[in-house]
């Protein structure tokens, strides 16, 4: 028996162990089920799904961002964002928001009438297949002791491609309001 994650893409990860040249340990998810299966999670990792469904073990890391700043930015996107698909992924300090690459309302109607939606596949399950997401803002935390944050979008010029700070340091709930309605919109590019 083989520890199985199901993504939300509704694919079967397998657990593998494999060793290092040294001779040590290494654990991955594959889909494939040949190889050296493994039916437990190690001490110390935990499962880790990105927000294109790639699976993953991980070391565990010590919580930074809590519970309640994560709570923040997606009610913040509920509340003040225009944009309703969207993926929200914490990593050690950094709070990532994601949206789709593809234009969902063209994607959905692509998909009514193609043969796909003809054979009676559920229209969101075939959008959750072929999306894939990309960060458009992130929140970093510079001050633990004050839970002071800095606001990144990214910048897509051909020269950039890569993060940019924009704004000042502030309270994460101040950023989230001032920044998130601008996501999916043209002022988006123009933020700095």
């Amino acid at each position: 028996m083989s520890l199985v994650y199901r993504n939300y893409k509704n694919q079967e990860f397998y657990l593998h162990k494999s060793l290092t040249k040294k001779g040590n340990p290494k654990y991955y998810f594959s889909t494939k089920k040949e190889g050296e299966l493994v039916d437990y999670i190690p001490d110390g990792y935990e499962i880790y799904e990105n927000p294109n469904g790639q699976v993953f073990l991980s070391r565990i890391q010590p919580k930074l961002i809590t519970d309640d700043e994560k709570s923040i930015v997606l009610n913040g996107m509920y509340k003040y964002s225009d944009v309703n698909i969207f993926k929200i992924d914490v990593k050690r300090d950094i709070i990532n928001i994601y949206t789709p690459d593809q234009d969902i309302e063209e994607l959905s109607k692509f998909i009514e009438m193609s043969p796909l939606r003809r054979k009676n596949r559920d229209k969101d399950n075939i959008i959750n297949q072929v999306v894939h997401y990309s960060p458009v803002l992130q929140f970093i935390l510079v001050d633990s002791s004050m839970r002071h944050f800095i606001t990144r979008r990214y910048c897509y010029l051909g020269s950039i491609d890569d993060w940019i700070e924009i704004g000042q340091i502030g309270i994460l709930s101040d950023l989230v309001k001032k920044y998130v309605k601008h996501i999916g919109k043209d002022s988006y590019y123009d933020l700095d």
